[in-house]
């Protein structure tokens, strides 16, 4: 019988599946401390970002046969390590591109409608201040007509484009790899219309200095940051970068001195360099739109998620339904 563990949890469509071909799905978290007590009795371990998977606890486990994460990105796993014992690592990347996509959009907006700051003071002041903070809050942009830099066009970028589009927005992705992608825009009793978005009509210096907003979605296993102080230095004066890839991805230090000075006008983050203790004073920055690394956890891409790990396990064990 097949063990597995998904110690930071699993969607109950994710779970049925795997019940259902005669699996043991453990749901219990396991704390780090413990893992190499309880790992070794399993086949399968399922994490999200919250675990790490190291060469350490690979050697104490000479039962497991697939790591799997429960999202996108593999940072927090020995990926090459694992493979080199035989170990099959996984993710979910199809999974969860909509609901990132979408938060992308959700801290654009809010920075450039000034919500993150409405519904910070409204709370305090809005009973009293009203007409104040109308004002205050009365110079937003709209997001129609503006250039939309995407760096990275996988799965999420081009979601990205497809909203982007939807808006009226001037689409400007850069990739290293991909050069021309199709993007589909659902239109009602029209079907799916398919767009061919070009990539290597840019450079990424063009990238960088004409986008008003700048959205990152390429891996990042630390190391020199893609956006630091010599890439903002390029970039359009009064832009805005939105984070929802990794932590550190983009040099906090850079990020505050740009914001503090005027040449940056805001910041949306989803992923920071301290996980789980971010800096104050990005949390507390006017400028900055936060949330707390919830790309991927929508109820719709939990479920996905669960489903796409469910399927890639049976298949796995020739169990694929």
């Amino acid at each position: 019988m097949v063990k597995i563990l998904a110690t930071d949890g699993l969607h109950k469509d994710g779970i049925t599946l795997l019940h259902e071909a005669g699996y043991t799905v453990d749901v219990e978290k396991v704390e780090a401390d413990q893992m190499p007590k309880v790992l070794p009795d399993y086949d399968v371990v399922i994490v999200r970002s919250a675990t790490e998977i190291r060469k350490a606890l690979i050697d104490q486990c000479p039962n497991l046969k697939i790591i799997a994460r429960a999202g996108v990105g593999l940072s927090n796993i020995d990926v090459e390590y694992a493979r080199e014992k035989g170990i099959t690592v996984m993710d979910t990347p199809a999974a969860s591109s909509k609901s990132v996509a979408e938060l992308v959009f959700a801290h654009m907006f809010s920075i450039s409608r000034n919500l993150h700051l409405a519904h910070r003071q409204m709370q305090q002041r809005g009973s009293s201040e009203f007409k104040e903070m109308k004002e205050a809050c009365s110079n937003g942009l709209q997001l129609n007509s503006r250039t939309l830099g995407i760096v990275g066009f996988g799965r999420i970028g081009r979601e990205v484009a497809r909203i982007g589009v939807g808006l009226g927005m001037k689409v400007m992705p850069v990739d290293l790899v991909v050069d021309e992608a199709d993007i589909g825009i659902n239109v009602y009793n029209s079907g799916n219309v398919r767009l061919s978005v070009r990539l290597d009509t840019y450079e990424w210096e063009e990238v960088l200095a004409n986008s008003d907003y700048l959205t990152i979605h390429v891996p990042f296993k630390g190391g020199k940051a893609i956006i630091g102080a010599e890439e903002i230095a390029q970039m359009k004066d009064g832009a805005v970068l939105i984070n929802t890839a990794r932590g550190g991805a983009i040099d906090e230090d850079a990020l505050l001195d740009a914001l503090n000075s005027g040449k940056l006008s805001g910041a949306g983050l989803d992923v920071y360099e301290n996980e789980p203790t971010p800096r104050q004073e990005l949390m507390e920055h006017p400028k900055v739109s936060c949330s707390p690394h919830i790309g991927a956890s929508t109820l719709e891409a939990r479920a996905n998620i669960g489903l796409e790990l469910a399927d890639k396990i049976l298949a796995f064990f020739g169990d694929d339904k």
